[in-house]
């Protein structure tokens, strides 16, 4: 039986055993599924695995087991394999082979007149790094995880850095074992490039000889996969977030491969069924886009480090969350220099969540718009850096009117390439999509800016992308935070908007705000963090009674004056009351919380009117 950890040194070993067993067991390939999904279950399992998001490449042992924390952001064609095979090798004692869970065939020239050769489909994914994750997110990960076995091993070299020398002394006691094992292995080592996304433009892209990873997000770092799936693909979604269990794929042999197709489809063009600039997206080297063979993939419902388990959190949240809303919602008044009415809804867009759909409409968003934000100051870039330490993912746009007329936000469809072309709004669920206003200035938008215009506009009151395919347009569902920083009223929808009030004047605001960052220490904001992402996990319902108070009430109000309440102002009261009682770790809605909730509303609707009495020119 393999010991503890061959069988993420040498999954493939435990593959090969399963299959020598074939005869007798039919059900193999679903057994191989079962023994890892069986590894995994102990809480402490999935840390032993090395990753691919904190791990260099050129440190992990191919053929081992991997995981790799990940958005789908294309999907290929199926593609066909040799899933059992027979070679001509006379000096081996079985000549079947399994070709499962690899990209090249083993144990001699191939048999391709064999009647054990079995044929099977498999399906390709191209994953990317989730877009905008935070850098305390992938710290977190890191430090929870407890595990270095995948710097430990160093492939063969005459010299070291003494940055990976340090890596190497500090290594746990326990992990000497795992160290021994992979560095007896002596693989070919691929060599590690920097990556990076290139900035995106609205002009046709098409493939030259330098490889473009295709990241959503501009100067995004981090691998790209190809992710080879076995079984239930249809079960997966573009845009997914996933935690991938495989095997790593890095042989040198497929850039070999990769090359000689495409010279053979340079000199002989009508011969095969894939363009050259196909065959490159298809078939990246293995040295820049590894190949990862699913074992088990688990799906992210969020993609916070330091939640643990569901039962548990839920349990810790109902004692503490109190003492959290009030310390976060401190802190963010500071930031928001003194003005507790937007700290408060500040709190609110942040747990906001899309939770159900209704027809078209998305039920539970909460786009904020903050205006009042001053122009000629840093302080938007401030308030950003501020909500990135706070949530997993995020990205901050600059509507200026060289990005609206520049940038490509909206994936399109390359038929030549026959891929998915990225854009900046091809985010993962629950990112906060950060649209700085202050920053657009007096210009004509030109007709990118338009669609660009147009489509934030869509996400904003849809929450959907209608994703670019040259003859028709694709609708893709999406659950994203928006928060809309302005001088004015936005030019684009929300759902609330908030006027700052400053009651702090600070003399030198940089310095200020610097200063109130540097004082929250990391284990405040992980208690933060915690916060945020509990609440917009907690579950939500509304009593027959309340509901019947609410109805009536509503009557009420509109009795007098039947223009002072609308149906959508009593759509906007109901999410406040909604995302009011979460913060507070309800999860119902009491009468108490129905009249803070109109408490709340009638305050930043007072500020709204005043504000409009000042600048008379505002809608």
């Amino acid at each position: 039986m393999p010991t503890v950890h061959d069988w993420i040194s040498d999954p493939l070993g435990v593959v090969e055993g399963l299959f020598a067993q074939s005869n007798t067991c039919p059900d193999w390939e679903k057994k191989v599924v079962e023994y890892f999904k069986e590894k995994l279950k102990p809480n402490d399992a999935h840390t032993w695995v090395p990753s691919l998001n904190d791990v260099p490449l050129h440190y992990l042992k191919p053929n081992s087991l991997v995981k790799f924390r990940c958005m789908v952001q294309d999907m290929f064609d199926p593609e066909f394999f040799m899933g059992v095979y027979e070679t001509n090798d006379p000096t081996l004692d079985s000549k079947v082979k399994c070709g499962k869970y690899k990209d090249i065939t083993e144990g001699g020239q191939v048999d391709f007149n064999s009647r054990n050769t079995v044929t099977s489909e498999r399906q390709t994914f191209y994953c990317v790094p989730i877009p905008g994750e935070s850098q305390w997110n992938s710290y977190a990960g890191t430090s929870q995880a407890r595990v270095v076995p995948s710097t430990s091993y160093v492939p063969n070299r005459h010299k070291r850095s003494y940055e990976e020398d340090d890596e190497m002394d500090t290594q746990p006691q326990q992990m000497k074992g795992i160290k021994n094992d992979l560095q007896s292995h002596g693989n070919i080592e691929p060599k590690r490039q920097e990556t990076e996304a290139p900035s995106h433009d609205s002009s046709p892209s098409h493939c030259t000889s330098s490889l473009d990873l295709n990241f959503p997000l501009p100067g995004e770092k981090g691998p790209a996969c190809l992710v080879k799936v076995y079984e239930d693909w249809d079960g997966f979604k573009l845009n997914d977030m996933l935690e991938v269990f495989g095997i790593l794929s890095v042989d040198p042999a497929l850039s070999v491969i990769a090359d000689e197709r495409e010279a053979s489809s340079l000199l002989h063009p009508t011969e095969g069924m894939e363009t050259v600039e196909e065959q490159r997206v298809h078939s990246p080297p293995a040295s820049l886009v590894p190949r990862l063979h699913m074992l088990y993939a688990q799906p992210l419902v969020h993609n916070n480090p330091l939640l643990p388990s569901r039962s548990f959190y839920l349990n810790f949240y109902y004692i503490f969350t109190l003492h959290f809303k009030a310390e976060l919602l401190t802190y963010l008044t500071h930031v928001l220099l003194g003005d507790s009415l937007a700290a408060e809804y500040l709190i609110l867009h942040l747990i906001s969540n899309v939770y159900s759909r209704r027809d078209v409409l998305p039920l539970g968003k909460f786009t904020l718009n903050l205006s009042g934000c001053p122009h000629s100051s840093p302080y938007t870039e401030h308030l950003y850096k501020v909500i990135q330490q706070l949530v997993p993912s995020s990205y901050r746009l600059c509507m200026s009117l060289h990005n609206m007329n520049n940038q490509r936000m909206v994936p399109r469809k390359d038929y030549t390439a026959n891929r998915l072309v990225s854009g900046t709004l091809q985010l993962a669920n629950n990112t906060s999509l950060f649209l700085d206003e202050t920053q657009l200035e007096q210009g004509q938008l030109d007709a990118t800016g338009v669609r660009n215009i147009t489509a934030l506009g869509n996400l904003i009151t849809w929450q959907k992308v209608d994703y670019d395919f040259n003859y028709h347009q694709m609708e893709f569902s999406c659950n994203i935070n928006v928060l809309i920083t302005s001088e004015g009223r936005s030019l684009l929808p929300s759902d609330c908007q908030v006027h700052l009030r400053p009651t702090l004047n600070p003399p030198n605001l940089e310095e200020y705000l610097s200063a109130v960052q540097v004082a929250q220490v990391p284990s405040q904001l992980n208690k933060y963090r915690i916060y945020l992402s509990v609440a917009r996990a907690l579950n939500y319902t509304i009593s027959d009674e309340i509901t019947k108070a609410v109805e009536e009430d509503f009557v009420e109000m509109r009795k007098d004056d039947p223009q002072s309440m609308s149906a959508e102002d009593l759509h906007r009261l109901l999410v406040v009351a909604r995302l009011l009682s979460l913060s507070n770790g309800q999860n119902t809605l009491s009468r108490d919380g129905w009249m803070k909730a109109k408490q709340l509303e009638a305050l930043r609707m007072s500020r709204t009117q005043q504000q409009k009495c000042v600048n008379g020119n505002e809608p």
